[in-house]
């Protein structure tokens, strides 16, 4: 099947504990294993911010602004599916808590990602030519971070779990995306790994950060706390810049993954995603089924068969 062209659809998820979340362009389900065996499915319309604000269906501010949705969203349907997971003699996550753990999650990210490399090149910046020697070679530490970041996180057994729900979230919407009926035995034909996937996107965000990072000057005095500051800050408030940017690469690539140019472009995201997902059972796709049939229920999935259609959900 690899050699045949597919349209891609208009429909993305997110892997969560023991489930599955999958999205449309103006709902959402989320289907989930309990503990007794049975699968939970639960299902909510999408406002998106675009809709009420044209505005912000404009190129580059689209991505900024799906992500922020993606996110919010995914932190929600993270509780739903823990809580889910628990059973019912178990004490709910609670709202705060849920926040508490996104507040701490965002910090640690701006931590390992922009502050720790920035530093750690920053300590031998004398070995570098000039700034964009520098950002090159913040941006390869970025990079390396995250892989490792990934490797280990995939040796927890829980978080393997999810990296399977993930495989079947992808295959399932191979499977869609090939005219398949969905079925466990037709979908376990597929990949687990999709061009419009969120590992993908992380790390052409990183890959852009550092043309984008490189037209900030870097500071000459590293012991001056002014200066050391706003180079940081420069750094956060050019991530929704490049978050932007890299929107518009994984749309475009989900509307040409048949592309040449494009599978080279998407390659390295593509074996990223080897550490982020694994090949499901069957009982893992049942429940992405279930997923995207709570979807298709709601309704109808549109269908890009040549690349004019809006595809705007990271699978």
């Amino acid at each position: 099947m690899s050699g045949e062209k597919h349209p891609a659809a208009s429909v993305g998820g997110q892997a969560v504990i023991e489930g599955v979340m999958m999205r449309g362009k103006r709902h959402w389900a989320l289907a989930c294993r309990r503990p007794d065996g049975t699968i939970s499915l639960h299902s909510e319309a999408l406002t998106p911010l675009a809709d009420r604000y044209p505005i912000l269906r404009r190129p580059v501010l689209r991505g900024v602004i799906g992500l922020w949705e993606s996110m919010s969203l995914g932190m929600k349907t993270l509780g739903m599916s823990a809580n889910e997971s628990m059973g019912e003699e178990e004490r709910d996550i609670s709202k705060k808590e849920m926040g508490l753990s996104l507040t701490v999650g965002i910090l640690m990210a701006v931590g390992l990602f922009v502050v720790l490399p920035l530093f750690a090149v920053g300590s031998v910046r004398d070995w570098f030519p000039n700034s964009s020697a520098f950002v090159a070679a913040e941006g390869v530490m970025r990079i390396a971070i995250l892989i490792i970041y990934i490797a280990v996180v995939s040796r927890i057994k829980q978080m393997r779990r999810v990296f399977e729900y993930h495989g079947a979230e992808h295959k399932t919407i191979h499977a869609l995306e090939s005219g398949l009926e969905l079925t466990a035995a037709n979908v376990k034909k597929f990949s687990p790994v999709h061009p419009r996937c969120g590992t993908s996107f992380l790390l052409i965000v990183m890959v852009l950060a550092i043309i984008v990072f490189s037209f900030v000057p870097i500071p000459r005095d590293w012991t001056n706390i002014v200066y050391v500051s706003l180079f940081i800050l420069s750094r956060i408030i050019g991530i929704p810049l490049v978050v932007g940017l890299s929107y518009e690469v994984i749309k475009y690539a989900g509307r040409h993954k048949d592309s040449s140019f494009m599978k080279v472009v998407m390659y390295p995201g593509m074996l990223l995603q080897k550490l982020t997902t694994k090949e499901p059972d069957e009982s893992q796709i049942e429940v992405a089924i279930a997923a995207l049939d709570g979807v298709a229920a709601l309704e109808p999935i549109e269908m890009d068969h040549g690349g004019k259609a809006d595809v705007e959900v990271m699978a």
